[in-house]
């Protein structure tokens, strides 16, 4: 299982520093001397890589940023108030993660092409939006409905206005699950490639999407991909160690009632 997992990421890492000659040879498979030059022409002219690096960055932090607050006062609307239709406005959020992005791409399309907003950040930010949320919804949830409600009532009782019982119990007390829940954001919104390539096709360009022309004529041009690749999955293990210890506080904290 563990050389599944490791097996692709070892190919893009070594193919990464490999000239096109070592990338076809079986010999060189393991025993090559690595070069860097990979590396400097996916950000030159014409891959341009740095510039979908910076839109990447722009709507995965601008859609973290904007779904965490949401997706935690949703939560906290859904764990601690009693309206009409609760279950079922829950269930029908978390059933929105279920619609196939192929099913959504074309109203969005038209919806933006409509409202001007075609290749535009904006647009990808409101669309991985959509994405992120349900889950982070979902997520976060739990963590409040572990929080007793006593604390909260407590405070209630001793004046504290709605908004500060949210902002100074209820949110340090689900940190582990906003934490978890807003790096998964980043994550899916950072790997998100089908509304990307639809919505986007020069200024908002994403790295996923800038993958897509290391196709050409001659072929697949594996060693670019690869660094491509590199670009990728490096800001997420880097990611992942930084948050580590909030992950496994959201399985310990998550999980208790």
């Amino acid at each position: 299982v563990m050389g599944t997992i490791v097996l692709p990421i070892a190919w893009i890492v070594l193919t990464a520093f490999k000239t096109p000659r070592d990338v076809y040879s079986l010999q060189a498979a393991l025993a090559f001397t690595p070069t860097l030059e990979n590396l400097q022409t996916i950000f030159a002219h014409p891959w341009n890589l740095g510039e979908k690096i910076v839109n990447s960055l722009i709507i995965s932090l601008g859609t973290v940023i904007l779904a965490t607050p949401m997706a935690t006062m949703a939560a906290y609307a859904f764990s601690r108030f009693e309206f009409p239709f609760k279950k079922s406005l829950f269930l029908l959020v978390i059933a929105s993660q279920f619609i196939p992005a192929a099913v959504v791409v074309l109203p969005y399309f038209l919806m933006f092409k409509t409202y001007g907003l075609l290749d535009t950040k904006i647009a990808l930010v409101l669309v991985n939006l959509s994405i992120v949320l349900p889950y982070a919804v979902w997520m976060i949830k739990g963590f409040l409905d572990a929080v007793p409600v006593e604390i909260e009532e407590s405070a209630l009782v001793d004046g504290a206005p709605r908004w500060r019982v949210l902002a100074e119990i209820m949110v340090p007390a689900a940190w582990p699950g906003i934490i978890t829940a807003a790096v998964f954001s980043f994550t899916l919104t950072w790997n998100e490639f089908l509304f990307g390539l639809i919505l986007s096709k020069q200024d908002a360009v994403t790295l996923p999407v800038g993958l897509i022309g290391f196709r050409t004529e001659r072929g697949d041009l594996w060693e670019l991909m690869a660094s491509g690749g590199l670009m990728i999955t490096l800001p997420m293990f880097l990611l992942s160690m930084l948050v580590q210890k909030h992950f496994v506080g959201s399985l310990t904290a998550g999980s208790v009632r």
